[in-house]
């Protein structure tokens, strides 16, 4: 009845797709053969909890937004009092007490150890050929999404001041390859690392500025999809063992050794492109020193309660004035 209503305002080119395939592949076949009428939350709540057990977070979202959209057009046209799956939106997806362990939720656990085990898988990939290699590299050095790696151009080489200037990305959408903004929608600059400069010497010499900095074997465009076909991607990383490894834990890697090397937070927000630096703060080591800090602050608290008599630090430290 709403027909492509409840699309209004999506990205064509990417979110569009992912969204039909959610309402088409999830949606319709769990709730589609029921009236609006009987549609209630709980309902809902367990059929999302029925598609935890089969699917990532990621897919269920994918899922669940244009279930919430097409309900949103439901309600304007007064079919439904409220929409029963707004609130299910926000469910913690894949995090119940149950299945959570400490520092799942982090991006730390998808990064690799070491600059040699970085330099490990590249080589592996190198093998296949140069170019896989050199994404490998330029995905974790620049701590980059595979997206923008595949839209960097030389002339975004920038030698005078030793940054990379990341502004746009390229994929495989609806139709074929798609070129467009950055995730974040913002031009951001990245410090050339002295393990990248070599790389970054051999693809940018002699070469024209807007000539793609790197390309697949055939010369064409080089995507995250056919670096993990080309390198038989799931089997090398189990190889390595490496088992968890994707694409985008490159850009984990990158990230995670930022933080650790102490660059300040704002400073790799913006390396980053984040718009939280909520989201930026994920990459921090978890330090508990602070805890074992204010465990002996307390302990000495409590001891001062236990024996009284006993003068404190402050009281110790105090100088007494004689009597005149």
């Amino acid at each position: 009845m709403i027909g492509d209503r409840w699309q209004r305002g999506l990205d064509p080119t990417s979110t569009v797709d992912g969204y039909k395939l959610g309402l088409r592949l999830r949606v319709l076949p769990a709730l589609g053969h029921l009236p609006l009428s009987q549609l209630t939350a709980g309902m809902i709540d367990r059929t999302i909890d029925q598609w935890e057990t089969q699917h990532s977070a990621s897919t269920i979202k994918n899922t669940i937004a244009p279930l919430v959209r097409v309900l949103d057009d439901a309600v304007r046209d007064d079919l439904l009092p409220s929409n029963p799956a707004r609130n299910r939106s926000r469910r913690s997806l894949g995090k119940s007490a149950l299945n959570l362990k400490e520092n799942d939720l982090s991006p730390r656990v998808h990064a690799l150890k070491d600059l040699a085990t970085l330099t490990t898988l590249a080589d592996r990939c190198g093998d296949v050929h140069q170019s896989y290699s050199d994404f490998v590299m330029l995905g974790a050095l620049l701590a980059a999404r595979g997206s923008e790696i595949s839209g960097l151009q030389v002339g975004d080489i920038d030698w005078d001041q030793r940054i990379v200037t990341i502004r746009r990305q390229t994929y495989p959408g609806a139709g074929g390859l798609v070129t467009k903004q950055t995730k974040g929608r913002d031009i951001r600059h990245v410090p050339i690392l002295q393990a990248l400069t070599p790389i970054l010497e051999r693809l940018t010499q002699d070469r024209e500025p807007d000539e793609l900095l790197l390309t697949g074997p055939r010369g064409g465009v080089l995507t995250t999809a056919s670096v993990r076909d080309a390198t038989k991607w799931d089997q090398l990383v189990t190889e390595l063992e490496l088992p968890s490894l994707t694409r985008h834990g490159l850009r984990h890697t990158g990230a995670t050794w930022l933080a650790d090397a102490g660059i300040p937070l704002h400073v790799l927000q913006g390396i980053l492109g984040h718009k939280s630096i909520e989201t930026t703060r994920g990459y921090l080591h978890p330090d508990t020193r602070h805890l074992t800090d204010a465990a002996a602050r307390a302990n000495a608290f409590l001891d001062g309660h236990e024996n009284p008599e006993r003068e404190s630090p402050t009281t110790s430290s105090r100088v007494t004035a004689p009597r005149r």
